[in-house]
């Protein structure tokens, strides 16, 4: 029996290589996975392994080569420039270095990832920010600049930016690499509190041991292939 939803991420026989001809290396080689609603699924493996190049197929931030990738109900293989950039509009990105402009403040930064959404004031764009923040910890930050808060502040304000937009999908690659242990693990929690209550999934590429208990499902990558693991 068929259901009659299809998970928001289905990937088919992806493959990637950068360069061409006798310089052309395989990134990802035949990849197949999927992510069901709700669900975070780490993505490990070792450097070079084709996490990141995975990452940025299913964020529509660069086109496919061969393979089926659809994403939120989209195919993405020969998708134009066009539906990409309006793809990406519903997918919330965290990146291990914030990404956050320097000259906003905690609030701006996260108002600005609503200017997308119309039919916002940008009253209401800030009403929604500063309650974003609050639901990370940050109530009493948002006025502060990036240099004011320290790394694990400014990951939650990404954290907040990411969700603004109300995604159907969270892609996040090592966004606890430059936290210490317990700014990490508040992070993770808190990523994987709003995905359960949202209902999108989440895609977390990471090196960092410390965080592999919030997983509903740990997925391997060796050599540009997904390997079976115990878990």
């Amino acid at each position: 029996m068929h259901t009659i939803t299809e998970p928001p991420v289905a990937l088919r026989d992806i493959t990637y290589a950068f360069g061409e001809g006798e310089l052309r290396r395989p990134v990802l080689r035949q990849v197949a996975l999927e992510v069901a609603p709700g669900e975070i699924v780490l993505l490990t493996g070792p450097s070079g392994s084709g996490k990141t190049t995975l990452l940025t197929l299913i964020g529509a931030l660069r086109a496919m080569q061969e393979g089926s990738a659809r994403v939120l109900g989209h195919e993405l293989a020969g998708a134009s420039e066009t539906a990409r950039v309006a793809l990406r509009q519903r997918i919330g990105f965290i990146f291990q270095n914030h990404n956050l402009l320097g000259f906003l403040t905690a609030r701006q930064n996260v108002a600005m990832a609503l200017e997308m959404q119309g039919g916002l004031t940008e009253r209401e764009r800030l009403q929604r920010a500063d309650a974003l923040l609050d639901s990370v910890g940050l109530a009493e930050h948002t006025e502060k600049l990036p240099a004011h808060l320290s790394g694990g502040q400014r990951q939650r304000v990404a954290v907040a930016r990411a969700l603004a937009a109300d995604p159907g999908l969270v892609l996040a690659d090592e966004p606890t690499a430059a936290l210490d242990k317990q700014s990490g693990q508040e992070v993770v929690h808190l990523l994987r509190e709003l995905a359960k209550k949202r209902g999108a999934p989440i895609l977390l590429v990471t090196h960092d041991p410390r965080i592999l208990d919030i997983a509903d499902r740990i997925v391997s990558m060796e050599d540009g292939r997904i390997v079976p693991t115990g878990g």
